[in-house]
């Protein structure tokens, strides 16, 4: 990579790609442009930020909530069926672009030009989970300050917000768990906590009218991208940090909370209802859908944060072993928080007299209703609740430093030398936009929005988006090269199971349920409510507008060039000149003096031939490049 000094950041230089290191006069070659960019400071911190990244609330909210509605442990078929056909192999895939090329998800693209624009999609899509994600930590943040009493306020009936429908359902505990309750006429404290006094939903008359900024909501969510902006304020370094604590305290929070479930009286039959397959719920595409989606929440796949995380390792880190540990730890801990969940589900469907699955009301509030309720139960309850909301938030805040870190690394590496010695105030302005298109989310209709966001921002665009990457990779660069680039960097090439699901299982797969996605199409909802078609029509738009990055990006890549139309997508689709490992002592093979400064302009002039450009050592590159195809040849 080209050496610069510091004073050199801020302006943008022009290399000469042909200079030697003699010919650049007082260029200081001890300073290192990659070294500015930061690195982890050991190993375990890519980890446990890999951990923490996967291991989210979807694990507590989305994972358990997609299981209820679709079967219970029918659920686990498709799930792990995903992960092995897609999870795993695209998980190593986004690993391996980050870590070889040391870029975000948009200056990743010097491996085709063409394809920028699905860095660009990943942007978009991650910037709209960003925002209504940090809702979602306000309103854990909510509940973890009104813990902070005696006496849980969503314990008992009898305050403003409740209505005469509300019920306490404490079980035996107060005599009355031997009466079978009417669901439909009586609604427990803990909702009516949720939906009337934390939400107000009664204030808004739908999407169209969402009412007044609830301002204790608006304050929480101030709060949430404040810490959120401490913790990335020195990028790596020091979110690096945090994740010690933030990606394993919740382990030993949920652990604690799995042995109090499973010991109450009729916990059994809600892990019966988690455990046993329903296996006329695998004949709907929904889903399979679901698990497909469930997996790219979960993993974090396609929204660019393993590829930016990846980006600061050492070119030689693990990530082979690492794929492994992180993706299967984190089925683990999905399983172990459903465990944690229908523990609770069937000790209340035994109070109530009811079925497991009408225990509660399907939707986002799943968390925040069940989860609550069940702390009412524990002796020192407002303690345990504490712990819980806690570990929500540690578990939310991983998640969200990615989102936020993957945007500022894209953007300051696009323009590294205006962007970068101004990290901190760049991320700083993200937070406070973020921060104001969120405050929709803290009106009364705010939910209505959140559902909107949930169902749209990342459903079929995300699909879109790996399936173009996986093709880019694998189809337009080539699966030969990318098998000898991470040859290169972990000293092994990938086996036929890698291969297989790279060319053939994960994009026809995905391609499948991006079709059915579409022909399956279902209107949003939110309990009752039905979403107006001025809201659908938004929500579609709000997807395609990721698909469209893609199309947009390949015209901009193919005017930017000169010749004919299929000149131009023959130079837009081949790997820009300095593609490659980031610092000169990685680059082998075919990048050997690719970058400023090297000193022999041979192996220059044979990229150049191969990828595009003027060349006048004819007989040398047809030598060179033959014995880069046998090298090729023989790797497979």
């Amino acid at each position: 990579m080209k050496k610069l000094q510091g004073a050199h950041l801020r302006k943008p230089v022009t290399p000469d790609l042909l200079m030697t290191p003699s010919d650049q006069g007082d260029v200081d070659l001890d300073v290192d442009f990659a070294a500015d960019r930061g690195n982890w400071t050991g190993k375990l911190d890519f980890l446990l930020s890999c951990i923490g990244y996967c291991v989210g609330l979807g694990n507590v909210w989305r994972f358990p909530y997609r299981a209820y509605t679709n079967g219970g442990g029918a659920f686990l078929v498709p799930y792990f069926l995903m992960l092995a056909i897609c999870g795993i192999p695209l998980f190593f895939l986004e690993l391996s672009l980050g870590q070889f090329s040391s870029l975000g998800p948009l200056a990743v693209w010097k491996i085709s030009p063409l394809f920028k624009g699905a860095g660009a999609a990943m942007l978009l899509i991650v910037g709209l989970v960003a925002i209504y994600y940090n809702m979602i930590i306000a309103y854990v943040l909510f509940y973890l300050f009104a813990s902070l009493t005696s006496t849980l306020p969503w314990e008992h009936c009898g305050n403003w917000w409740n209505t005469e429908r509300c019920l306490e359902h404490r079980g035996t505990k107060h005599g009355n768990g031997a009466l079978p309750l009417n669901l439909s006429s009586t609604v427990s404290p803990s909702e009516e906590y949720w939906s009337r006094y934390v939400l107000h939903i009664q204030g808004s008359q739908g999407i169209g009218s969402p009412g007044e900024i609830r301002w204790n909501l608006c304050l929480c969510l101030l709060l949430a991208w404040v810490i959120v902006f401490l913790c990335i304020l020195k990028g790596v370094k020091s979110s690096g940090k945090v994740v010690y604590f933030t990606a394993t305290f919740p382990y030993l929070i949920l652990l604690m909370l799995l042995v109090r479930g499973v010991t109450l009286p009729g916990a059994w039959k809600g892990i019966q209802f988690y455990l046993t397959p329903q296996f006329h719920h695998l004949l709907s595409s929904k889903v399979w859908i679901e698990a497909a989606l469930q997996i790219f929440y979960s993993l974090g796949v396609g929204f660019g944060g393993l590829l930016t995380f990846a980006s600061y390792n050492t070119f030689h880190q693990n990530i082979y072993r690492d794929t492994f540990i992180v993706t299967l730890g984190n089925a683990i801990t999905s399983i172990l928080a459903g465990f944690a969940i229908f523990s609770v589900l069937g000790y209340m469907s035994q109070e109530l007299g009811v079925p497991v699955d009408q225990v509660a009301k399907a939707g986002p509030g799943l968390a925040f209703v069940v989860y609550p309720q069940a702390m009412t139960m524990l002796p020192l309850s407002p303690f345990w609740s504490f712990l819980f909301f806690f570990m929500l938030l540690t578990l939310g805040l991983d998640s969200q430093f990615a989102f936020l870190e993957t945007i500022v690394t894209a953007v300051t590496d696009e323009f590294p030398y205006y962007l970068r010695p101004k990290k901190a105030v760049f991320s700083g302005l993200i937070c406070v936009s973020m921060y104001l298109m969120g405050l929709i989310l803290t009106t009364d209709g705010g939910m209505y929005w959140l559902v909107l966001l949930d169902d749209y921002s990342a459903s079929f665009g995300l699909m879109v988006v790996v399936i173009t990457t996986c093709l880019a990779v694998t189809r337009v660069y080539g699966i030969q090269r990318f098998c000898r680039d991470i040859h290169m960097m972990l000293g092994f090439k990938p086996g036929l199971y890698f291969r297989a699901c790279w060319l053939f299982l994960s994009p026809a797969t995905l391609l499948a349920l991006l079709v059915y996605s579409i022909v399956k199409y279902q209107p949003s909802e939110y309990g009752s409510y039905r979403f107006p078609a001025w809201a659908e029509l938004l929500g579609i738009l709000m997807g395609l507008l990721s698909c469209l990055m893609i199309p947009a990006g390949m015209l901009l890549a193919v005017l930017r060039q000169e010749g004919s139309l299929w000149e131009r997508l023959q130079q837009a689709s081949r790997p820009t000149m300095d593609w490659g490992p980031s610092l000169e002592e990685n680059r082998t093979g075919m990048y050997v003096a690719t970058l400023a400064g090297s000193q022999s302009p041979k192996p220059l002039m044979v990229h150049m031939r191969k990828y595009g450009g003027i060349t006048s050592f004819e007989n040398t590159a047809i030598e060179v490049d033959r014995e880069i195809a046998e090298e090729e040849e023989s790797m497979m």
